[in-house]
């Protein structure tokens, strides 16, 4: 097995994993050595099926489940087999079928295209995610992900700006988060039952466990905690342009059974849009929690978010 940077500041690939396997001692000790650093790392080859990529990810904690509110939405019924375990992006219908850049189906996934990270509108302690391309489009097509280091960007700020930032807490809201990435029409009740969570609060600075400090924004931050709205956005605002810098981005062309594994803590990504109906893009992921019970994220805060 063998590490190589993929961008001069963070992103690296990991060849020569067999993931058909159960995970070895060396191979966690590999993937964990590399995320700490690299944040971001791509395991390239992973022909491997949804049960053994669930595998591979509890090797390095518990999975956060698809949250559902009690009597909400189901998944869309369809002839594509679905795991309630793992979460699904692409441009495929629940048969199975391209659907249309910017069609109804697709309206709410649009907001991807906007740099966020995953799972920050809700309370539960998230770690990493990881991203499997069962079937991915040509790389000159569209569809590549964009990455964002918030570590080096956090490092850049100046010296008076991270002494400001210390103490802040960011608000983060995700249906609001998508409003202002551009997602039109009504939120309804329907919608909601689908993604059901209020607003949460997290430092807008957070310390790695392995002590390097990071900016923690995104998407879904909308405001500061304590702060004038007006005020509070505009300073989100900043910090997001200041992190998605091309100097902080490392843009990732898929291959075809690429499992790209990221850092929510401490990293940022965004979609770029996939417009053509010639090509299927089936995307598979899995999203690990750095501690706590398995569970969805609504069941955490039911169940009165559980040590």
């Amino acid at each position: 097995m063998k590490v190589s940077p993929l961008h001069p500041l963070f992103a690296a690939e990991l060849t020569g994993a067999d993931l058909t396997r159960d995970p070895t001692p060396k191979l966690v000790e590999i993937v964990e050595e590399a995320m700490a650093q690299y944040g971001v790392l791509v395991v390239r080859d992973a022909r491997i099926d949804d049960a053994q990529h669930k595998r591979f990810t509890r090797a390095f904690g518990p999975l956060e489940l698809p949250s559902r509110q009690a009597g909400g939405l189901a998944h869309p019924a369809g002839k594509r087999v679905i795991d309630p375990e793992m979460f699904y992006a692409g441009n495929l219908d629940p048969d199975g079928e391209i659907m249309a850049y910017g069609s109804e189906g697709y309206r709410l996934a649009q907001g991807a295209e906007r740099f966020h990270t995953d799972s920050s509108f809700h309370a539960m302690p998230t770690k990493w995610s990881l991203l499997h391309g069962v079937e991915t489009p040509p790389p000159d097509v569209g569809g590549d992900t964009l990455f964002a280091d918030s570590r080096a960007a956090y490092d850049t700020l100046p010296a008076d700006m991270q002494a400001r930032l210390e103490g802040l807490v960011g608000i983060h809201d995700f249906w609001e988060g998508r409003r202002r990435a551009g997602l039109k029409g009504e939120i309804t009740p329907e919608m909601r039952a689908i993604i059901p969570f209020d607003p949460v609060s997290h430092p807008i600075v957070r310390t790695l466990p392995h002590g390097r400090k990071t900016l923690f924004i995104g998407g879904h931050c909308i405001g500061i905690e304590g702060m004038d709205a007006d005020e509070g956005r505009a300073l989100v605002e900043d910090l997001y342009a200041q992190s998605t810098q091309d100097r902080f981005v490392y843009r990732h062309h898929w291959r075809q059974y690429d499992l790209v594994i990221w850092d929510n803590r401490c990293t940022m990504h965004a979609a770029t849009p996939l417009t053509s109906t010639v090509y299927r893009r089936d995307m598979r992921r899995t999203t690990v929690n750095e501690s706590g019970p398995e569970m969805s994220a609504y069941e955490w805060i039911a169940q009165g978010c559980p040590a």
